[in-house]
């Protein structure tokens, strides 16, 4: 088993501006430039408890949401207890404070934030809704991250994760899949998060997204050559394929008896080695690769089944074997 968590990988924040562009939120009050505000925690809280009075599980690292619960509660009183029950919570300076359901925060209200300096923001969404927007959003652009030198490609539907030592061919290889009708995620730096237990979700960094190196060519532009069709955002890592130069006299697994796998920051990923040298079509193989691999996520493992087929023919009995 290879290993590529030698870090459990680093969470970067991301930015207030972000959040509130791709969740559509609009700015009542703004301390500062959104961006230079950021968010490092992935949940978010329902302040319904600090409004009574109750801090001690309160976490303002979390984006606070008032819905139409806690929009009815503080309107329910008034005067000094209003004021008192407001302050208190802003007084903990929560990251940012999203009014939903239309509902907007009040004069005086804003006032205490401006006071505290918390954002405001509001939105028409209703608070489940945007609950379920923010946590999957959050989930992805906080999860721990790791970059490797590679190239990302989706191959019928499948993740495929290309490594291998510089000139061996991933580039050109990604290429020729993408005229094949498959599509191009990020090419030579792949940012790759743990997004669950189970997924490693990949893409590329914001500079190079949707570009791709071709020695003797240059930089080309995949999304202006091909379309917007060749490429994608994101992609779930679903396998790993190493290509090596063919070494002479190497034994290679020919059967696909045996199971590889990659430690990607706890993430088991399913990992072949393809040796290159002239003459391999190697897209056509990776092609063949992606499909295997989605039939044994499916239940069926071809190398097993003819590994039983031949052992039945030579009349050996499962404890002989």
């Amino acid at each position: 088993m290879s290993d590529m968590s030698e870090v459990a990988g680093s969470v970067k924040p991301v930015n207030l501006q972000r959040v509130m562009d791709e969740l559509k939120l609009e700015a009542v009050y703004l301390p500062r430039e959104a961006a230079e505000i950021l968010v490092h925690h992935a949940d978010v809280g329902r302040p319904g408890l600090p409004f009574s009075g109750f801090f001690e599980h309160f976490e303002p690292e979390r984006i606070q949401l008032i819905g139409n619960a806690e929009y009815s509660y503080l309107d329910s009183i008034s005067g000094q207890e209003w004021t008192d029950r407001v302050t208190n919570f802003l007084a903990h300076h929560p990251v940012a404070v999203v009014f939903t359901h239309g509902n907007r925060p009040s004069a005086e209200f804003v006032s205490l934030a401006e006071y505290f300096e918390v954002p405001i923001l509001y939105t028409d969404e209703q608070s489940s809704v945007l609950t379920a927007q923010l946590l999957a959003y959050l989930n992805v652009s906080l999860a721990p991250c790791i970059t490797r030198h590679g190239v990302l490609v989706e191959v019928y539907g499948e993740g495929i994760l290309m490594l291998g030592d510089s000139g061996v061919g991933k580039s050109e290889t990604a290429i020729e899949l993408i005229k094949r009708g498959h599509r191009l995620i990020a090419d030579d730096a792949v940012e790759l998060r743990r997004v669950s237990a189970k997924t490693i979700v990949g893409s590329a960094p914001e500079i190079i997204r949707h570009y791709i190196e071709l020695r003797g060519i240059g930089i080309v532009d995949v999304r202006r050559l091909f379309g917007m069709g060749a490429v994608k955002e994101t992609e779930k890592v679903d396998m790993i394929i190493k290509l090596e130069t063919w070494i002479q006299g190497k034994m290679y697994d020919r059967l696909g008896l045996e199971s590889e796998y990659t430690d990607i920051m706890g993430n088991q990923i399913p990992t072949t080695t393809i040796p290159v040298k002239p003459g391999r079509n190697l897209a056509i193989i990776i092609e063949i690769a992606a499909m295997n691999n989605r039939q044994k996520r499916m239940g069926y493992n071809t190398a097993e089944e003819f590994n039983k087929r031949l052992m039945g023919g030579l009349g050996l009995s499962e404890e002989d074997r």
